[in-house]
């Protein structure tokens, strides 16, 4: 891994994904690039709309001078703002004596913009909710989930409090997208000093589903892993939360789109839950 992605936008959420990021990079060494987008709607006060039929000509010309200077002062705070958030953030990782750090200013839109700036990263880390985000307690963030169902790159999704991870779990479907995440278990030395599970959740076939359990528990132990393996059986949903409770999982690996024939369009229906309810950071592979 070479680079990181890192997004922000000065919440709480945020906040906690400088943690993991920090957490990754006590065995690796890579470039964090910190991004911060300032969205272009708070800039646009001035409107091409002419009132100067109903209000008269030379109101409507001190009106637009009024808003002009508005505009203005916004983009000045705006601008001010990121310059706070982003050297927080330089000054939260240097606090760890981690010096390569590159910040990013951009203004327009992060879903607009972020395929660009990706193309160079390995990995891609946010929030699971933004700085809006608090009115409901499952709701996801928009940008969060238009970024996970397009990126081409594996996304770390963190959550709200920071803990540290001592076991990781995979979520095995056999999957493309789970291969993905079981080469990367393989090849970064993170995850090899920690407690490792995998399961796999048959719906209706058992015996497939012991196959890609039992593949993938062969595939880590040809690298030297020991994992903890277990067949479940029901809906992946539940199934999965009440083993990530009842074993203390810290960190959840699986794929960010299942089987479904539009999943091109929509994210995945178990993806989209779990990002909902879990309480642990979520990695996700396409």
């Amino acid at each position: 891994m070479k680079k990181i992605l890192l997004c922000t936008d000065g919440s709480a959420y945020s906040q906690v994904s400088y943690e993991y990021a920090a957490w990754l990079a006590q065995t690796m060494d890579f470039e964090i690039e910190i991004l911060y987008v300032t969205d272009r709607r708070g800039e646009k006060a001035v409107q091409s709309v002419d009132f100067s039929g109903n209000i008269g000509i030379d109101s409507y010309q001190q009106l637009l001078s009024e808003l002009v200077e508005i505009e203005a002062a916004r983009a000045k705070i705006n601008h001010e703002r990121a310059k706070i958030i982003l050297k927080e953030a330089r000054n939260f990782f240097r606090d760890r004596k981690i010096d390569r750090v590159k910040l990013t200013h951009e203004t327009g839109f992060l879903v607009d913009l972020f395929h660009q700036l990706e193309k160079d990263s390995d990995l891609i880390i946010l929030g699971k909710r933004g700085e809006n985000a608090d009115f409901a307690r499952e709701h996801l963030g928009a940008n969060m989930e238009r970024i996970v169902r397009s990126s081409q790159k594996p996304c770390l999704v963190t959550p709200r409090e920071f803990q540290p991870v001592y076991r990781v779990l995979l979520a095995d479907d056999g999957s493309k997208s789970c291969q993905k995440a079981l080469d990367y278990l393989v090849k970064l030395p993170i995850f090899h000093d920690l407690e490792l599970h995998i399961i796999s959740v048959a719906t209706s076939n058992e015996a497939k589903a012991r196959k890609i359990l039992e593949s993938a528990a062969n595939q880590v132990k040809a690298a030297g892993l020991n994992p903890i393996c277990q067949l479940l059986s029901g809906e992946p949903e539940p199934e999965i939360e009440q083993y990530i409770e009842q074993e203390n999982i810290d960190l959840l690996l699986m794929g960010a789109y299942g089987h479904s024939r539009i999943r091109h369009l929509v994210i995945g229906s178990t993806t989209a839950q779990m990002l909902r309810i879990s309480h642990i950071p979520i990695f996700l592979f396409r």
